[in-house]
């Protein structure tokens, strides 16, 4: 694997990793793609240049010891998307995914929220993991129910109103390791 940074996290098919500069295309490329980006509430960054000054100021790893992470896939080494755990605004962990149109429907997203979801609450030591989702993002609301996620509440997220909140307590995710085991 051609990587500068050391993996954060492995499943079977992907390893996440901290995003590195040379990941700016990428990232301005999956942004660029509005069906992508439909249920974000993220414009799209305006030129690749915009991506690197966003990947240069992104300090979430120094200051919260995590973050969203560059999701690569073994069997080709490239990057696909992002997944990953955040501080967000209200000061709530928030796990979120964001994947290439043409890697939907693979199994990455789960694989990747659900390896996130083990790190932050078995290696972070965190006691609960919130996600945010548009109440018409189907697909991402299917995964975080995948996960065990519970709906919580509604509320606005990044300028959408009525966004649907799920979360999860450490509590619960041990609990749902112990019925699978």
């Amino acid at each position: 694997m051609n990587l500068t940074v050391k993996p954060i996290i492995e499943t079977p098919r992907l390893v996440l990793r901290e995003f590195v500069l040379n990941d700016a295309e990428n990232i301005w490329e999956l942004n660029s793609d509005p069906e992508v980006i439909k249920y974000t509430g993220d414009p799209p960054f305006a030129t690749v240049e915009k991506a690197r000054e966003f990947l240069l100021n992104y300090k979430d790893y120094k200051k919260n010891g995590f973050g969203r992470w560059a999701v690569i896939t073994k069997v080709s080494d490239s990057f696909i998307g992002w997944c990953g755990l955040k501080l967000n605004e209200q000061n709530l962990v928030d796990l979120g995914f964001r994947f290439f149109k043409r890697e939907w429907n693979k199994g990455y997203a789960t694989e990747a929220a659900a390896a996130c979801l083990e790190h932050g609450f078995l290696k972070l030591n965190l006691k609960e993991i919130i996600g945010r989702v548009a109440r018409q993002n189907k697909a991402s609301i299917k995964i975080l129910e995948k996960l065990s996620m519970v709906y919580w509440k509604n509320d606005s997220c990044k300028g959408i109103e009525n966004s649907l909140y799920y979360k999860i307590t450490k509590d619960q995710y041990l609990q749902k390791l112990i019925k699978h085991a």
